[in-house]
């Protein structure tokens, strides 16, 4: 095939077409592909130009290059999965039920000591602590308790919380540039065991979330939910 390009942009033209031979497995996971300079030839286009789609293949692991071994197809390229924050309403709607929250607790405190190096809140900085229980038609379905750092988002001190969860106008109303995300097993204590109407001692599926805008932290949530819930996501 010659392909040639000659717009600015022609990198992503080729490395299009490189990908295309690495997917379609015209280049077999492990096979060392043509050097820079019969690329270029066979595309018509200038050895840089080659060597930009390269490394942006290289960069995302589709393929090794290594100083004068040239470069071959990654035997097992990584796999990047992408989380987005489920708003709790519209997971339970989904399950065919109707969804309410109750805010139990609204308070201004500390951020407690083992939080500390997680969840980085400035010195100084008012912490709002929050407990909210989440139902499913009338039945328990997660337990939320939520620290949220007013100096990210002021306005959260008067958001209408009765109205709408914190888990939802958090979603809408604060912007975040990254995350973290622990996902645990915790026995049912008498409080969760009360809340659940389950045996104390019962297997509870937890989730810990800590949101981020820039270098700022938002919001860390520990979530737990109902006896035999299940998390669903693809690949």
């Amino acid at each position: 095939m010659n392909l040639r390009v000659k717009e600015p942009n022609s990198w992503t033209q080729i490395r299009e077409e490189l990908l295309r031979r690495i997917n379609e497995r015209v280049w077999q996971p492990g096979e060392t592909i043509p050097g820079e300079a019969d690329l270029a030839e066979e595309f018509g286009c200038a050895r840089t130009t080659v060597n930009r789609a390269l490394r942006d293949l290289a960069e995302t692991g589709l393929v090794i290059r290594k100083r004068k071994a040239g470069t071959r197809v990654a035997v097992n390229p990584p796999h990047k999965a992408t989380l987005t924050i489920p708003i709790i309403r519209e997971e339970v709607e989904a399950r065919g039920a109707e969804h309410r929250h109750v805010l139990t607790l609204k308070e201004i405190r500390p951020l407690p000591p083992h939080l500390h190096a997680a969840f980085p809140v400035p010195p100084g900085a008012d912490a709002l602590y929050t407990e909210t229980l989440h139902y499913a038609d009338d039945r328990p379905f997660l337990y939320e308790e939520r620290y949220t750092n007013l100096e990210a988002v002021p306005e959260m001190s008067v958001a209408p919380m009765d109205k709408i969860s914190l888990n939802e106008w958090l979603v809408q109303n604060a912007p975040y540039t990254t995350g973290d995300m622990t996902f645990f097993a915790i026995s049912a204590d008498t409080a969760l065991a009360r809340f659940f109407e389950c045996p104390v001692g019962t297997a509870l599926y937890v989730v810990e979330r800590i949101t981020w805008n820039s270098d700022l932290p938002i919001t860390h949530v520990r979530m737990t939910y109902a006896p035999g819930y299940r998390m669903r996501t693809r690949i």
